[in-house]
């Protein structure tokens, strides 16, 4: 790829870092997806990004489409409408090609969970060891905060407040949530941090709050591998994600009648759209519990 085309990109991502400070994940995707599509522009047009017309973008998401899900497409349509958008406002550009172009229609995907009771079997699952300990400690707090992986794995000691019960959580775009965690949870933060973390580090020292016996954190590969081990233990036989135990924190709050809003703020979200997801698993769950229980069901 020529350098132009690859100091393009660079702009584009080092501008919109600076704008909304977004973590090294978003910045990467964006900068992958308009790699794709300056690749495949050059191969098809002789373009370089600055000189794609509406049509090229609009037969570039046509075969995207063709071979990728709807989720990917639109996923990659968003990153060309942010670059462009910043193109223009920015005079590279006279027009925006992206203008008329619209997201394909995705299907309703709901987010797999996990019953209260597999999620009790999954947090037993771990041994009482060091290790075992910080395992269940953090899958204690994943369930607890409803966090994400990442957002666990990234906690820093100095964001635990015990006393409090509540954790500082830094989410997507570095944006800061207090989050609150219940007694079972602290019971086993206190243990760990008293028996557990000592035991690993071996006299390191660390700023990480959940570490390894190298005295480093957690990365969200590793603890990836130790959720998909203790659903094996567990006996859950059903596909699960690194994501699975926020889903069930956000399911089952609604089950037991949080309101939607507060959920959303628990979770991180900016859009309620995003939340309002997790109704329609809850109402599933019901309408599952009726057909079984009720006499005419």
């Amino acid at each position: 790829m020529p350098d132009s085309i690859t100091a393009q990109i660079d702009e584009f991502c080092d501008s919109i870092w600076l704008e909304d400070g977004l973590a090294k994940n978003s910045i990467d995707a964006y900068r992958r997806d308009l790699r794709l599509f300056a690749g495949w522009l050059h191969a098809h047009t002789g373009k370089h990004l600055y000189e794609a017309q509406p049509q090229d973008l609009s037969d570039y998401t046509a075969s995207c489409r063709d071979v990728s899900k709807a989720t990917s497409a639109n996923r990659r349509l968003s990153a060309l409408k942010r670059f462009y958008a910043l193109a223009l406002r920015q005079n590279h550009i006279r027009v925006n090609p992206c203008t008329r172009l619209r997201a394909a229609k995705q299907a309703l995907r709901l987010p797999h969970s996990l019953s209260e009771e597999q999620v009790v079997a999954l947090l037993q699952a771990p041994e009482d060891t060091s290790l075992g300990i910080r395992d269940r400690t953090m899958l204690e707090l994943l369930y607890a905060c409803g966090l994400r992986v990442s957002e666990l794995v990234g906690l820093q000691s100095v964001e635990l407040g015990l006393n409090d019960g509540v954790l500082r959580v830094t989410g997507k775009g570095n944006k800061t949530r207090l989050i609150p965690f219940g007694e079972q949870a602290r019971v086993w933060l206190e243990r760990y941090l008293r028996e557990a973390r000592p035991a690993i580090l071996g006299g390191q020292v660390s700023d990480a709050l959940f570490v390894t016996a190298r005295g480093g954190g957690m990365t969200r590969q590793m603890f990836w591998i130790l959720i998909k081990k203790y659903a094996v233990q567990a006996g859950i036989t059903q596909a699960l994600s690194p994501h699975t135990l926020r889903h069930a924190f956000a399911t089952h709050l609604l089950n037991h009648g949080a309101d939607l809003r507060v959920v959303q703020l628990l979770l991180g979200h900016s859009d309620i759209s995003t939340t309002q997801i997790y109704t329609y698993v809850a109402k599933e769950r019901l309408k599952q519990l009726h057909a079984v229980h009720h006499p005419r069901g």
